[in-house]
């Protein structure tokens, strides 16, 4: 929703999710914004099948420019390269929990097969540029790595409180911004943070499925008075600065937004080398960037820069400097206003 607002009056949205009824989103379009909701769209989800495919290629010629994401609508991308239409600009941010460690193969050929039809395969992540060239055999000039970003200067400052959750005198705050699903691995989390020692209160801003497991594994390891599970926060950058150390234990990553906004708030960060994670923190942070999968190294990593105060604010220092060269918003929505109007003007060769 970030690009729909950025580019203002100069374009108009017709969005169409894959699962029905799955709007939370529209909440987040600026006023004053034309975008629509179309309740007469083919579904995007369904058994293969050429009627299928010509009736979502029909839908998509009334438009002039075609924005298909991620695995959910990848029957448009098929549709695009069988009956043709407008130009299709795809994109790929990552995997859920059934792809997260393996990719599915009977998913990799779909691609190689539909992915001709896109004008631009967008990815945010080396990783998933690698997986492209290698799995999907995409040509150089149909792939586009475009980094995530955010509005850097308006990142430091004051933290917002946070209904329910008080700092408590003297106690770091382990934090992190992550749905509750599988994938995130947060138990996991929950396990290093009890096994760094010390008194650090952990604070998880989200809300999903995994909710009872995270209680459940706070209350095995003793620290359930220190585990806080607000729920869903609506812009968790506000509240972000109540944290002393960012912490991740996904499973899969590919280049997290949180990561970002805890750059660009001055916060260590520590994590497993999932996706790009390694490669976008500062050097000065990559000692705390852990194995996947090594446990008991995520909470000697916590451990490190709970016990010190000037350590952490090095690294955060560090990694603010690396979130405003690399990772500005105005860059990666540049980026986008670009290939978008190749596209649509059709100067895309893939």
């Amino acid at each position: 929703m970030r690009l729909i607002n950025a580019f203002g009056a100069s374009a108009t949205h017709s969005i169409v999710s894959a699962v029905p009824g799955a709007l939370g989103a529209r909440a987040a379009i600026a006023p004053g914004i034309d975008a629509r909701f179309p309740a007469d769209a083919p579904p995007l989800a369904g058994r293969p099948g050429l009627a299928r495919y010509r009736a979502l290629a029909g839908y998509m010629a009334g438009f002039d420019l075609i924005l298909t994401y991620n695995w959910g609508a990848m029957d448009a991308v098929m549709a695009r390269r069988l009956f043709g239409g407008p130009p299709l600009v795809h994109h790929e941010d990552g995997f859920g929990a059934d792809e997260a460690v393996r990719l599915n193969g009977g998913r990799n050929l779909f691609r190689r097969i539909a992915l001709p039809g896109a004008a631009a395969l967008v990815v945010p992540s080396r990783r998933l540029e690698a997986i492209a060239r290698s799995v999907w055999k995409q040509p150089a000039a149909r792939l586009h790595r475009i980094e995530n970003g955010v509005p850097i200067d308006s990142r430091i400052q004051r933290p917002e409180p946070l209904p329910g959750f008080v700092r408590r005198r003297g106690r770091p705050v382990v934090g992190s911004v992550a749905g509750l699903r599988p994938v995130k691995n947060l138990p996991r989390l929950v396990r290093a943070v009890a096994a760094a020692g010390g008194d650090a209160d952990l604070l998880i801003l989200g809300d999903g499925p995994e909710r009872g497991a995270i209680l459940a594994e706070a209350r095995a390891r003793g620290i359930a008075g220190r585990v806080h599970l607000p729920g869903h926060v609506a812009a968790p950058w506000r509240h972000i600065g109540l944290f002393d150390v960012f912490a991740l234990s996904s499973d899969s990553e590919q280049a997290p937004l949180s990561l970002i906004e805890a750059m660009a708030a001055g916060l260590p960060v520590v994590a497993p080398a999932v996706g790009d994670i390694a490669a976008m923190v500062a050097v000065e942070n990559r000692p705390f960037i852990t194995p996947a999968d090594d446990e008991a190294a995520l909470a000697r990593a916590l451990a490190a820069l709970l016990a010190d105060r000037r350590l952490r604010r090095a690294v955060g220092a560090a990694n603010r400097a690396v979130a405003a060269d690399r990772f500005d918003e105005s860059m990666m929505i540049a980026a986008y206003r670009g290939l978008y109007q190749a596209a649509a003007q059709g100067l895309l060769v893939s």
